[in-house]
């Protein structure tokens, strides 16, 4: 291997490493939090790519659809609880955020989608249809669990994985797609071709770290929820909506995860069930950066992609494993450091 395949590779590897940091940052979010381990993440990923894809040929995507029917189903869970106590004014409140909201986004989207807008636009429609799927969600089946334990929400998790796994499989089909760049243009740094498609992966990425710091650092929201991420049963003793706070950290998540799936749906194709391997990556990231440090976690993303990245030229076969294994040693050291057993 010279210097020039090396200069390939560490691109690669940064390219893909940007990405895995938006989504190790999420799953961190969601677990420091929540205590969910966000499994279904890179669901919302291939999601987002998908979307962003049937929307480049000028036709409706089934995300709309599928909002449609996630915010049904909330609902009807609304009415379930309300069955012995029904509160007429909540029960609007809730009839116009589960049914109106998707219905005025799908009917925005059949509007909008034969048009052929601007790239950027189609990939602000697309952050727009998923990051109300992580509402969703979390009122279906997480908001009922909120204080069961970590190995039940994990369990859940799981489930809430394989549902949307099917699901994409019924709304997209079984066949990939790739979306087109948001910008064709590229230059050269010596031998090696950077394309403005990467430089939007790197920009966005900073951008999206910057923004989450400030939130959680200078918004009163954002400061809920890094007390709830501290200590949950204290934070709702001192009035802090536990509830509003879970939401808004899978929200988060989720917008995230769309942008990524807009970031990387130009730079490979992905399948309705690609997610899943690209959101354990994330998962590996925010392992190594011990599910409760952001800049760790980044850093660790970076890695991550680079031991793919060389690991796919010198083991192609192998990159697989060779990646998920770098979480044994930090899992024993882990394990090797706990004095105790800690239920939360």
């Amino acid at each position: 291997m010279d210097a020039t395949i090396a200069t390939f590779l560490i691109q690669d590897g940064l390219t893909n490493g940007a990405v895995y940091a938006l989504l190790g940052l999420a799953i961190v979010l969601v677990f420091a939090v929540t205590r969910v381990i966000f499994i279904p993440q890179g669901e919302f990923v291939a999601y987002g790519a998908l979307t962003l894809a049937i929307l480049d040929t000028g036709n409706m995507p089934g995300t709309p659809k599928l909002l449609l029917f996630f915010g049904a189903l909330a609902f009807l869970f609304d009415l379930w609880s309300w069955r012995r106590t029904p509160q007429l004014a909540s029960l609007l409140r809730h009839a116009a955020i589960d049914i109106g909201l998707p219905l005025a986004i799908y009917v925005a989207v059949l509007f909008l989608a034969p048009l052929q807008l601007p790239s950027v636009i189609r990939a602000l429609i697309t952050v727009i249809i998923i990051a109300p799927m992580g509402f969703y969600v979390y009122r279906i089946a997480y908001r009922p669990l909120a204080d069961a334990t970590v190995l039940v929400l994990l369990i859940t998790s799981v489930g809430v994985h394989l549902a949307m796994l099917g699901l994409g499989l019924i709304f997209f089909g079984p066949e990939g797609l790739r979306a087109a760049p948001l910008h064709d243009g590229s230059f050269t740094v010596g031998p090696l071709l950077v394309t403005a498609q990467s430089i939007f992966i790197y920009l966005t990425t900073i951008l999206i770290m910057i923004g989450l710091y400030i939130f959680v650092e200078k918004t009163l929201l954002g400061k809920a929820l890094k007390a709830t991420a501290v200590n949950r049963l204290g934070a709702r003793l001192v009035g802090v909506r536990t509830q509003l706070t879970g939401v808004t950290a899978f929200v988060l998540a989720a917008t995230i995860a769309a942008i990524s799936g807009v970031l990387l749906g130009p730079i490979t194709t992905i399948y309705y069930d690609t997610g899943f391997l690209i959101g354990l990556k994330g998962f590996v990231a925010a392992i190594l950066g011990g599910m409760g440090s952001f800049p760790v976690t980044a850093i660790a993303a970076i890695g991550v992609g680079m031991v793919e990245s060389f690991a796919s030229f010198f083991a192609s076969n192998y990159k697989e494993v060779i990646v998920f294994g770098l979480i044994v040693p930090v899992l024993i050291w882990l394990s090797l450091g706990a004095g105790h057993h800690e239920e939360e």
